[in-house]
């Protein structure tokens, strides 16, 4: 069965819906982007243009203001949502990363059983 779109989203997903948390158009959003990440993360014209349309479509921003070409856009309570189960699907990724690969890594260096890698089969472990 196919996943329901937007169910996660990619990291470019992420920090375009975070920047509408104001009113800012779609230059204004690529730029941001850059700024919040430290370059980490671009979004270029096509890919922006592209999931504009597709949240828009889904009701996770909405159209503010039209100048021309120039079309601002806001996050709605529908991207909202989609934001927060994010951070919480992302929240989670981190939890368990520091259980299970920092605590056994912990437990390793002290001299303790290693936690989950001698479970692994084979194959998974570089054979």
């Amino acid at each position: 069965m196919p996943r329901e779109k937007f169910q996660t989203l990619t990291e470019q997903m992420f920090y375009i819906l975070l920047c509408f948390r104001e009113e800012r158009c779609g230059a204004d959003v690529m730029a941001q982007v850059s700024a919040m990440t430290q370059g980490r993360v671009k979004v270029g014209p096509g890919t922006l243009y592209n999931l504009l349309e597709q949240f828009a479509a889904a009701g996770m921003i909405r159209e503010t203001a039209s100048e021309g070409r120039r079309r601002s856009y806001r996050l709605t309570e529908r991207g909202r949502e989609a934001l927060q189960a994010e951070y919480q699907r992302l929240q989670a990724q981190t939890e368990d990363y520091r259980k299970f690969f920092l605590q056994g890594r912990e437990e390793t260096a002290a001299g303790a059983a290693p936690h989950q890698e001698a479970r692994l089969s084979p194959c998974w472990q570089g054979n």
